[in-house]
């Protein structure tokens, strides 16, 4: 099967209207599988005033907004309009990339039709209940998205360590791996600029400690506000940059006092900011591969990050950066003490941060996305002929 012979429906809860690394990257990818020939039309709820535009062709979900969370949109299902839409496209393969009602009715619209689905993992959604203190909830949301992943094809995730753990919680047998690669145009250590930290008040020789994304509790937040406590109790100089704008922000800024919050920043503004600083810091526990994490490596950076599956697929301990036990307040503040202590160590794994950026081609890792579609459409088309 050749590239221009795929049509793919493309189901999200949110395509562009709130900027975060898994719409940027499903972005990226139609752009790259429209460049192949493919066909593509995606589905997601829309805003008046999107993040960003959207790559191809987009059409509207009916959604509401999300209790507690505004910004972010529940998409309500498929309607009879929407469910025409589809006929009218004809795809030859379903992909969902958010577990929300309007991916389940894709996969049954799809099943029905004996068309292939496969769904992308972005985020490891029955994590975020501890930060909600609704964690006898979790045993419900991993039984409904076992449910739905089993009635996929395949699923996508960014890494290995992320595959394992879906293995373990028996989602799916069949899982590729759909990396993330990094602009290296725009994150480089060449966007450094001690001008800049200087207008911030930071001087040439003071630590920086970063924090980058959307400032929400589970990010890790109370984790990286009590590192920099524990810094302060050790006697650590260091300053905290916080690049990224969200509900949380007046929590943290009260959490972090002296911290420079720079807010929401893009393009070459992000890569000069998160360039600008001398270690990052990733607490985070939810993330299937962890954006950021990468992108401050393309920076030169060496990264202090929780074990978990956004950050031991990308850093290596004690080679390009530190990983400590998630939450392991002190483990995390003494590997940015050994970093500020030793800027030899700092620049030596920074560099080979920034080397194995390099090799993370984003045309090489979304070619993987594609030969999982075909697999899909043509394992789907011999089980037919065997059934007659």
């Amino acid at each position: 099967m050749a590239p221009e012979d795929l049509r793919i429906a493309l189901v999200s809860g949110n395509y562009n209207y709130v900027r975060d690394g898994a719409n940027q990257a499903l972005n990226r990818l139609v752009g790259f599988l429209l460049r192949q020939g493919c066909k593509v039309r995606t589905y997601s709820p829309t805003v008046e005033h999107p993040a960003f535009p959207a790559t191809g062709d987009l059409v509207s979900l009916p959604s509401i907004a999300a209790p507690g969370r505004p910004e972010y949109r529940l998409p309500l299902g498929l309607t009879r309009a929407v469910r025409k839409d589809l006929e009218a496209f004809a795809p030859n393969i379903v992909h969902i990339a958010s577990p929300d009602i309007s991916a389940h009715r894709a996969v049954s619209w799809a099943r029905k039709r004996k068309i292939p689905a496969v769904a992308s993992v972005h985020t490891r959604f029955e994590t975020y209940l501890a930060y909600y203190h609704l964690e006898l909830l979790e045993p419900t949301v991993r039984a409904a998205l076992r449910r739905l992943y089993l009635r996929c094809d395949a699923l996508l995730v960014p890494a290995e360590s992320t595959a394992a753990v879906l293995r373990a919680q028996r989602m799916n047998r069949n899982i590729a791996i759909w990396s993330r690669g990094v602009d290296r145009t725009q994150f480089n250590p060449e966007r450094r600029s001690l001008e800049w930290r200087r207008s911030l008040g930071i001087g040439d020789d003071e630590l920086v400690v970063a924090f980058l994304g959307r400032i929400v509790m589970e990010k890790g937040l109370d984790v990286f506000a009590a590192v920099h406590d524990e810094l302060t109790a050790m006697g650590v100089p260091h300053k905290v940059l916080v690049i990224g704008e969200g509900p949380a922000r007046p929590w943290f800024e009260k959490a972090l006092p002296g911290g420079i919050f720079v807010g929401h920043q893009e393009k070459d503004d992000l890569a000069r900011a998160l360039a600008s600083a001398d270690i990052f810091l990733n607490p985070s526990i939810t993330e299937t591969f962890g954006n950021v994490t990468l992108e401050a490596m393309a920076c030169e950076l060496p990264v202090v990050a929780a074990a978990a599956t956004g950050a031991t697929n990308l850093v290596r301990d004690g080679e390009t950066g530190t990983l400590a036990e998630p939450g392991d307040i002190a483990a995390l503040a003494a590997a940015i003490a050994a970093y500020a202590a030793d800027p030899e160590l700092r620049a030596r794994h920074g560099a080979a941060g920034l080397a194995f950026a390099k090799t993370q081609d984003w045309d090489v890792i979304n070619g993987a996305v594609l030969k999982t579609y075909i697999r899909a459409i043509e394992r789907r088309e011999r089980l037919s002929r065997m059934q007659g």
